[in-house]
């Protein structure tokens, strides 16, 4: 009884700092995953619409760094860095994602990787430190169209690399 209360209130306190995007992607999740191991593959679809994304360094193992730029649209750059916390192939990755590596507004992401038939269920969550950044994110940056974008890259990446299913193309 205790577990079901502690529960319940674990949902509300972090719901207002939160995003949750997810997105079913049409191939094993094996696949989906490594698409986040090497930089060879995130430097192809990582980031929203336009966007584009250069690599200063990137070592995908817990406690390891992938420092990056990103290159908006309209020429901004946006220097990123993140550390991984949590690997678990392929199951689950989990980062702490800021400007640099001493960001107080850096915030958590899981990701976690589903099986769903023969695809697999992305669940991004990520949780701000406060619910004001949380806001500043949507509002400012227009971070849930952006989490979007960023995992419909991915479905298209995936779907670029992976080989035609038999009789896929005929319908």
């Amino acid at each position: 009884m205790a577990g079901a209360r502690q529960e319940t209130r674990v949902e509300p306190v972090t719901a207002d700092r939160e995003i949750v995007i997810s997105r079913v992607i049409d191939a094993p999740r094996e696949l989906v995953f490594g698409a986040f191991t090497e930089v060879r593959h995130l430097s192809r679809w990582w980031g929203p619409e336009g966007f584009t994304t250069t690599t200063r360094s990137f070592e995908f193992r817990v406690g390891g760094v992938w420092d990056f730029v990103m290159h908006g649209p309209d020429g901004t750059d946006y220097s990123e860095w993140i550390t991984w916390t949590e690997v678990v192939p392929p199951e689950r990755i989990a980062m702490l994602h800021g400007e640099s590596c001493d960001d107080p507004n850096a915030f958590e992401s899981t990701l976690v990787f589903e099986p769903d038939g023969a695809a697999t269920r992305i669940v991004m969550r990520t949780v701000f430190p406060t619910r004001q950044l949380r806001d500043q994110a949507v509002e400012e940056y227009h971070a849930v169209e952006g989490g979007e974008q960023t995992l419909s890259n991915l479905a298209a990446y995936i779907a670029e690399i992976t080989p035609n299913k038999e009789g896929s193309d005929a319908r």
